[in-house]
């Protein structure tokens, strides 16, 4: 399995990041179900959000992320960052 950090920075103010909030949720909600996000959340302040994830291909990761509403209504820009854990992420 493939560890990456997922970036996103918003593009517009907040207040128009907050109409698309609930779908994001379920956006990220969908990624754990699936099994590649491992953690998430905001950025402080909140320019925009994190997320650490875990995927067999960056292909595979970036044709989910590229499903997240906010990037689909161009509210927010993503980059992805792959990168070798030198510790194995836990779930406590």
């Amino acid at each position: 399995m493939n560890n990456f950090v997922v970036d996103l920075e918003y593009l517009v103010p907040l207040e128009q990041i907050e109409p698309h909030m609930d779908g994001h949720m379920d956006y990220i909600v969908r990624g754990r179900d699936l099994g590649l996000f491992v953690s998430w959340g905001p950025k402080v302040p909140r320019t925009g959000g994190v997320i650490i994830a875990q995927s067999e291909t960056r292909a595979e990761l970036e044709a989910f992320c590229n499903t997240d509403p906010f990037v689909v209504e161009g509210v927010s820009k993503m980059a992805i960052t792959e990168f070798v854990a030198r510790r194995p992420i836990t779930h406590k």
